[in-house]
């Protein structure tokens, strides 16, 4: 599979960036740190991408790309299950520290952007907002200016899903009516 080929080289290549010109972010100069950032940054890549990527693909990418709603697709027990299961393990850790690899903002909880980002515009968005500790890391999180700014310049942010209306069930269900919708 070529993307998560892709993904993953990604992913190298920011592991390698952050050593070079932010190693903080990687837990430098701490053992205990430095696992604890990869530890988060595996969780991300083996548990919440896996549950969030098939939900997103659905609500986010299949529509823009002018795909045919897949009804089961959104409507598949797994999916949800393991959408819900897998934040209780965040919250249960954002509990104990503010951020993934302890008290202080690294590469885990960066690397969990853009997921997260699109996971939040689609109804599943609730299974975050209901667990307060989850809700409040990734508020804040999403707020930092850099994080603003690479939201704001994804396509993807002009196609405004409400929640109620996922082009497919109720609404017009015409991607193109959203695509020029001012941001």
């Amino acid at each position: 599979m070529y993307h998560l080929s892709l993904i993953d080289e990604s992913r190298a290549i920011a592991r390698h960036v952050f050593r070079k010109h932010k190693p903080e972010l990687l837990g430098a100069g701490s053992l205990e740190r430095s696992a604890m950032v990869d530890v988060w940054m595996e969780v991300e890549v083996h548990q919440l991408t896996p549950a969030a990527g098939p939900i997103v693909v659905e609500y986010v990418f299949s529509p823009f790309l002018g795909r045919a709603c897949n009804q089961a697709a959104r409507t598949s027990e797994s999916c949800g299950s393991r959408a819900s299961k897998v934040p209780e393990v965040y919250e249960a850790r954002l509990a104990q520290r503010r951020y993934l690899a302890g008290d202080f903002l690294s590469a885990a909880d960066l690397s969990h952007f853009t997921i997260m980002h699109y996971f939040m515009a689609t109804e599943y968005a609730a299974v975050v907002e209901a667990l307060p500790h989850v809700r409040a890391w990734w508020e804040e999180l999403a707020a930092r200016p850099a994080e603003r700014k690479a939201g704001d310049l994804s396509h993807f942010t002009i196609i405004d899903l409400d929640r109620s209306d996922r082009w497919c069930g109720s609404g017009s269900g015409n991607r193109t009516d959203r695509l020029n919708e001012p941001v």
